[in-house]
């Protein structure tokens, strides 16, 4: 089993602790990460995007000169495609749906993959609790800067409390997650995970 320091919130050691190898030491498996990360993103999409054909944009009645005689080429509409302001053709609309789907095992491959690298690339920290004793945004820097988590850093954590979230909601690079709402794509987003010995716990459980 890989071992892990636990530290304080000063970034003290407090003793090791023993991570699944079952969920954080498993043989990656990246073609499932991939199309985890790809249906993530594809998920995300809201699909509102719109586009007018040339029986929807406004004008065009009238034919914009004769059909003979002129030396032009005929023409029915000048809200036709190739006029400007003409019509889209085969352009989006909000009737296609985005959404992707995944077995439950590959979703659970792809997140142990996920952490098996954070884990291999020494980024994952645990804490024993994260009970942030105020709620000031400088306060919370002085705690991540003390636990070496100076770059894009996701907190996994099993209880919101109102300073952790009032304290972490300002700072860009930080994103705060319950233990539940744990993805492949922010794991693998992020330089350092920040994990309390609870969530650990959890995910461990929800994993095997």
């Amino acid at each position: 089993m890989p071992k892990t320091a636990l530290l304080s919130l000063k970034g003290e050691k407090i003793k090791d602790v023993k991570l699944d190898d079952s969920i954080w030491g498993i043989t990656p498996n990246d073609q499932v990460v991939y199309e985890h990360i790809n249906l993530f993103m594809a998920n995300k999409r809201q699909g509102t995007h719109s586009t007018k054909t040339r029986s929807e944009v406004s004008g065009g009645g009238r034919k914009p000169w004769r059909q003979k005689g002129t030396g032009n080429a005929r023409q029915g509409s000048i809200r036709a495609p190739h006029f400007v302001g003409g019509g889209i053709v085969f352009g989006p609309n909000p009737n296609r749906n985005y959404t992707k789907k995944m077995n439950k095992k590959e979703r659970r491959l792809a997140l142990k993959s996920a952490l098996t690298y954070k884990a291999n690339e020494k980024g994952v920290i645990v804490i024993e609790k994260f009970d942030q004793a105020t709620n000031k945004t400088k306060d919370m820097i002085k705690t991540l800067e003390a636990l070496k988590a100076t770059g894009k850093t996701l907190i996994v954590t099993t209880e919101l409390t109102e300073n952790l979230i009032l304290a972490t909601r300002n700072i860009a690079n930080v994103k705060l997650v319950l233990a539940n709402e744990l993805n492949t794509y922010d794991v693998l987003y992020c330089e350092k995970m920040i994990i309390t010995e609870d969530a650990v716990k959890y995910v461990e459980e929800v994993l095997k």
